[in-house]
């Protein structure tokens, strides 16, 4: 099922993974229970979605259950929209992702969407015994999988990877999840055209190949649906922010890099210090007016962007930290963002 938000209601919303590092650590009880405060306030301040993300077996406790964060925050909020971005579908059984995907749609009355994509860290696949080849595969037939069970039809299913006999899933939700599914290569970009409802997009780099994907898909564009997550540090001073937490983000990237996230790790070469991460673009500095020109340029020329969404915090800054710019962001970007949006759109006098 697509996104119901019409198409001009954008939603701002916070990007979490929850890690924690040592040198930065914090009682984790504590770390959580702050986090579940603060999405609790940032939706009487306007923030209308949370996506969660999905890694195991890090040092720093990267978020390994989303699910069930999902359902402390829909217990916590009232209309927050409450997504994956994103889940890794070949570490996990389709019938029982769609169970608790489900049952996250009940709890939330229909406010969850599970997003997804084919993941990249061998170590991961390794210690859940699949083969990180299968992955596309993998990927393809979870979305057949849940589909089927969150429609109430036979889950009577053979593939290469997977075989179910013939069984209903119950309960179904209402409103079924939306199925989104992220990548920023060709092949990646393609099966989220042809396969999703929507396409979870990074640094908004690749969404005219998404476009070109739902036509080689024979898909209409107004069928697409784009979900963009943002790399960029907005502030008043966001070079002053940027000396004050660059060191976070070194952390943050120089793992991903160590993951295989950008390639083989032995072959790419991590970040010296925060400079050089802004120096290739890695984050993007934006102050309240370049945030609120660049996020109204992209929706006035991206119509089918549903959600834009920055990082709460990044690994091991403090909440309260995060919040300082989730309300520079609330009080002084998005509204200005929606105006504008809307003065652009209205028809000539």
């Amino acid at each position: 099922m697509a996104d119901d938000s019409p198409a001009d209601d954008v939603r701002f919303g916070l990007w979490y993974d929850l890690r924690n590092p040592a040198q930065w650590r914090r009682p984790f009880e504590r770390f959580y229970a702050e986090v579940l405060d603060q999405i609790q306030w940032a939706e009487t301040q306007g923030i209308g979605s949370v996506w969660l993300t999905e890694h195991h077996f890090c040092d720093d406790g990267y978020t390994p259950s989303p699910l069930v964060v999902a359902a402390a925050i829909a217990a916590r909020t009232k209309d927050l929209r409450i997504s994956t971005n994103l889940m890794l579908p070949a570490l996990h059984d389709p019938v029982r992702l769609a169970e608790d995907a489900a049952t996250l749609g009940i709890l939330s009355d229909g406010r969850f969407d599970l997003g997804m994509a084919v993941g990249y860290r061998e170590l991961e696949f390794e210690a859940f015994g699949r083969n990180i080849k299968h992955r596309p595969s993998l990927l393809e037939e979870t979305v057949e999988v849940v589909r089927r069970a969150w429609s109430g039809r036979s889950i009577a299913f053979g593939g290469k990877r997977f075989d179910y006999p013939d069984l209903t899933v119950h309960p179904q939700p209402a409103r079924a999840p939306g199925v989104f599914i992220g990548g920023m290569s060709p092949p990646a970009i393609d099966r989220a055209a042809r396969l999703g409802d929507g396409f979870l997009s990074t640094q908004n780099a690749h969404h005219e190949m998404y476009l070109e994907g739902l036509d080689r898909a024979g898909r209409p564009r107004s069928e697409g649906a784009i979900y963009a997550g943002q790399w960029a540090i907005v502030s008043e001073d966001p070079e002053a922010e940027w000396a004050r937490i660059g060191q976070h983000a070194l952390y943050q990237l120089n793992e991903y890099i160590g993951w295989g996230a950008f390639g083989p790790p032995e072959t790419t070469p991590k970040f010296p210090d925060a400079q050089s991460i802004i120096d290739a673009g890695g984050y993007i500095l934006w102050d309240v007016e370049t945030a609120i020109r660049e996020i109204s340029d992209l929706l006035v020329g991206q119509p089918l962007i549903r959600d834009v969404h920055f990082w709460a915090q990044l690994p091991g800054e403090s909440v309260e930290s995060g919040s300082a710019r989730i309300e520079t962001l609330t009080s002084k970007v998005f509204p200005a963002v929606r105006e504008r949006v809307a003065a652009a759109k209205a028809p000539a006098a």
